[in-house]
């Protein structure tokens, strides 16, 4: 970053910011940026495009929820109460009554696109489980596999984005890398810690705290931690913490490739 004033941002231009990036230069201030092989970009491309279709398809799921309450179709009772979109409630969709054959054809080509981007997501699924299982991958995926929570599509986001675990010096610079350190704001005697940074990698931070939720059911001595946690903070406060205890045993049995042995608690 370089540390601007009110004013430059408020009169922004080409020169000026060419002269602020040749002074950092000259004075040696700025870090280069880690930049990862075309191989491992357009490997990382791939997990970050499946991640894409799993939010259209919800963008689609909450249309078709937003056509029905517009139209004044309610949804039953078995089908509302579950997130899990099943074969019959699809056959619901399919054959509801509507008053109009254009609100039905509209209704169709929704349900239709769902089904289009969920077959390619399959497909897409099959592509990373083979890649996983490629010489580059192989190994460091069935070490990461090993931790409890942690799954094929964690695991291949995980070293995608990551690439290499060597250049993280210790545990606080991948976090701060994934996004799960607090905002700080010091001066003198003064400390003030505040929420999590806004600044992140979007695809790990989400995809760590997701494998966290699971970690807890599937792990004593996470889920003691976490139970432990929420007695002084809530429960969103909680995982995050949960989340750097796993992102350590993740670094962990990469840097010593060597897979994960659950913990017993007494």
């Amino acid at each position: 970053d370089i540390p601007t004033t009110d004013k430059e941002r408020k009169q922004k231009d080409d020169a000026r910011d060419s002269r602020k990036i040749a002074e950092q230069l000259a004075g040696s201030n700025l870090i280069g940026i880690y930049v990862p092989s075309i191989e491992i970009e357009s490997d990382r491309a791939l997990l970050r495009y499946r991640r894409t279709q799993v939010k259209e398809i919800s963008r689609n799921k909450n249309r078709i929820k937003s056509f029905l309450y517009f139209h004044g179709i309610t949804i039953p009772k078995q089908f509302a109460e579950k997130s899990y979109w099943s074969k019959h409630f699809t056959k619901w969709l399919l054959e509801v009554e509507l008053p109009l054959q254009s609100m039905r054809t509209t209704l169709t080509e929704i349900i239709e696109t769902v089904e289009f981007i969920r077959k390619s997501q399959y497909r897409l699924l099959r592509k990373i489980r083979l890649l996983s299982q490629t010489e580059k991958y192989k190994a460091n995926a069935s070490f990461l596999i090993s931790v409890p929570g942690v799954g094929l599509k964690t695991v291949m986001s995980f070293l995608t984005e990551v690439d290499d675990i060597t250049r993280f010096k210790n545990l606080d610079q991948l976090c701060s890398f994934v996004g799960l350190i607090p905002t700080t704001n010091s001066s003198g005697e003064k400390e003030s810690i505040g929420n999590i940074t806004k600044r992140q990698n979007k695809v790990l931070r989400s995809i760590i705290i997701e494998s966290s939720w699971i970690a807890i059911r599937n792990d004593p001595a996470l889920m003691l931690a976490y139970q432990n946690l929420t007695k002084r903070m809530k429960p969103t406060k909680a995982i995050i913490k949960i989340a750097k205890k796993l992102i350590n045993r993740m670094r962990y049995v990469l840097k010593n490739q060597t897979f994960y042995e659950t913990a017993v608690v007494q």
